[in-house]
């Protein structure tokens, strides 16, 4: 009876085993053992990214500052070449502007000779052929002896005025034909002959006179097909020059900016290197410090884990460490719980312009003075319309420049603004596109993150459940041994016949504290059969009690096991899918970053060449606004000089029209 009592109080004891607390402190450290190992890698991966980092960032400023060292120079010699080509053009455009200006005089010119010279064909040819029409009816009329009718025709008046003008005529034969025109006796014959050898000569001159006019046509057309030629061509040029200037004007501002914003960049990504290297070395020396004092982290917490894994300490640990005062049905009571806590985390883890006036006054000056000689006056003036109309071609030519290239900037500037604009939407589409990708990606890996670490918890929570289970296997089957050791023991004393021997592994079982068989007893001792056998039933039901834990304990670890691996399952499907979708933003929003930086630097580009066009044409402004504004002025008031200027001259040359009549007669006789 003692030796039953004695191992019936041995349960809570066993019981008290299963609760240790020294293997709570080693999956402590075994814990923080592998969350040192978890940031370690973590960490090792961002220290490789930093260094990958830190490797091609300092190869791309190296080359962008080899690159800037090399484009500044070309910079500078392409803005010093455009330059020279600009003032090459805009001398090639003024010369092209004169020549055509000079080709469309000469044309005017031509032309106003070409009018004087067939008006004064037109002339000759009329008069003569007015006359030899007139020298025809004479001799027609002589040879029909009808001079007194033919005194009385329009031809006779002409015939009249022919002889008064001929200067050439012998005396003789003006004084018979002014005989005959005043109705006195003359010879028929010698009035038809001298009337024959004047019709001769003005044939003569009449054909010579077609001769030289055709001559003139066929030059002047010549001249005006060989100058319309030229002035087209020299206008093509001048299209072209004011263009090539426009397009050069606003290259070389853009080409400045470039060059400023490239000097810029060089001095910007020179400092950067510094502090890259400067920092790069400083997380290298960090990074070794860090490793360093993880590994001693590490040794540290492998090497508490083997001491209290330890035999001996665990042995140790066994006997001084208090035990759990709870008996073996509050241990089945602190399963159920732990039960209740389990299914509770796992069911959790399923849800987630007066310089004129000046030459003026001088002129004035030069007239008013008592010494003066006119020719020298006259030829002031002549100097002075002159400058005046070369001033006033300048200004043409300069307001024709000035047009053309307002023309071409704006256009040009209407251009950058529309791309502006289209590129202005392009990197605010993408922009947002990015920004709402980057927040996928990071909704994504954090819920990556949240998975990760509920499969951690409920994979840590499977192992202690199982491990649970398994000790509580193990206790109850040893518990199961103990009792029936114990029963097989009273039967011995009590119930010889039940009584078996005990094998080799059931004696292993007995506790070392067994002090074996009792002594001898006094003789004459009545054996407690009644109360042996009130103590066997409560141990076979203390054994049948385990038995159904067992049981229950075993079908609870399946269906935990069968839940855990779905978990699993699941979790596994959708971390694929969402590092699939991860992968899947990524990649589009690499290219959405790259499309950005693309539009960025076309935005750069296009501004820069805008506002390089809006200088350009305030340049233009400067240069043009004043003579667009003053043009008509300007013109007017050079007419009015000129003409006052040629008013002068002619005034000063005494001109009159008598001199004029003078010569027109004279060119008729010759």
């Amino acid at each position: 009876m003692v030796r039953a009592l004695f191992l019936f109080a041995a349960l809570p004891l066993c019981a008290a085993e299963r609760a240790n607390p020294i293997r709570k402190v080693v999956t402590m450290l075994q814990n923080m053992q592998a969350k040192v190992e978890a940031e370690g890698k973590k960490e090792a991966e961002l220290f490789e990214k930093f260094m990958c980092y830190c490797k091609t960032g300092t190869a791309d400023l190296a080359k962008s500052i080899d690159d800037a060292g090399t484009k500044m120079p070309e910079l500078t010699s392409e803005i010093e070449a455009a330059e020279a080509l600009l003032t090459q053009t805009k001398q090639d455009l003024k010369k092209a502007q004169v020549d055509r200006s000079a080709a469309k005089t000469a044309m005017e010119e031509a032309t106003a000779i070409r009018e004087k010279e067939a008006s004064e064909f037109s002339k000759v040819s009329t008069d003569l052929k007015t006359n030899l029409g007139a020298m025809g009816k004479a001799i027609a009329a002589m040879e029909k002896s009808a001079g007194a009718a033919f005194l009385q025709t329009t031809a006779a008046t002409v015939l009249r005025k022919i002889v008064e003008s001929d200067d050439k005529m012998l005396d003789v034969d003006r004084d018979d034909l002014t005989s005959f025109l005043q109705g006195q006796e003359s010879s028929p014959g010698a009035i038809i002959g001298i009337l024959k050898q004047m019709g001769d000569t003005m044939t003569a001159d009449l054909d010579e006179a077609t001769k030289t006019e055709n001559a003139a046509v066929s030059n002047y057309d010549q001249l005006m097909a060989a100058k319309t030629k030229e002035v087209d061509a020299l206008t093509a040029a001048i299209e072209a020059k004011t263009t090539q200037i426009g397009e050069l004007g606003v290259s070389i501002v853009q080409m400045k900016e470039d060059l400023s914003d490239t000097g810029e960049s060089f001095l910007e990504d020179k400092k950067f290197l510094a502090e890259l290297d400067k920092t790069c070395a400083t997380k290298e020396a960090e990074w070794a410090q860090i490793c360093k004092t993880r590994q001693e982290e590490l040794l540290a917490l492998a090497d508490t884990i083997k001491i209290l894994n330890d035999d001996d300490a665990l042995e140790m640990f066994k006997k001084t460490l208090p035990g759990a005062g709870a008996s073996f049905m509050q241990l089945e009571v602190s399963s159920e719980q732990m039960r209740e806590r389990a299914l509770s985390l796992l069911e959790g883890a399923k849800s987630s312009r007066t310089s004129d006036r000046q030459r003026i006054n001088y002129i004035l000056l030069a007239i008013r003075g008592r010494k003066v000689n006119f020719d020298k006056v006259l030829k002031m003036i002549d100097d002075m319309v002159v400058l005046l109309k070369e001033e006033q071609q300048e200004d043409e030519h300069k307001k024709e420049y000035c047009e053309k290239q307002f023309d071409f900037a704006d256009d040009k500037k209407k251009g950058l603004e529309r791309t502006a604009g289209q590129l202005e939407t392009s990197i605010a589409d993408a922009k947002e596109t990015i920004a709402t990708l980057t927040e996928d990606v990071k909704a994504l890996e954090d819920g990556i993150v949240a998975l990760d670490k509920s499969v951690a918890e409920a994979t840590e929570n499977r192992k202690e459940e199982n491990s649970d289970y398994k000790t509580l296997m193990a206790n109850d089957a040893a518990a199961k041994d103990i009792l029936a050791f114990a029963k097989n023991r009273l039967n011995k004393f009590y119930n010889p016949k039940l009584y078996k021997p005990p094998s080799f592994l059931q004696v292993s079982m007995r506790s070392d504290a067994d002090p074996g068989p009792p002594p001898a007893a006094p003789g004459g001792y009545s054996k407690k059969s009644e109360e042996s056998t009130g103590v066997i039933g409560m141990i076979d039901t203390l054994i049948k009690e385990l038995d159904t834990e067992m049981t229950e304990a075993e079908t609870e670890e399946k269906l935990a096991q069968e839940e855990y691996e779905e978990l699993m399952a699941d979790s596994t499907a959708k971390r694929t899918a969402d590092s699939k979708s991860i992968t899947e933003k990524t990649a589009v929003k690499g290219d959405l970053e790259a499309s950005l930086a693309e539009h960025e630097a076309n935005q750069k580009a296009n501004l820069n060449e805008l506002m390089a066009t809006e200088q350009y044409i305030s340049s233009l402004h400067g240069e043009c606004d004043w003579l667009l504004q003053y043009f008509a002025v300007r013109q007017e008031a050079r007419t009015g000089e000129i003409d006052s200027l040629k008013k002068a001259k002619a005034v000063l040359s005494g001109a009159d029209f008598s001199f004029l009549e003078v010569k027109s007669r004279k060119f008729l006789r010759h």
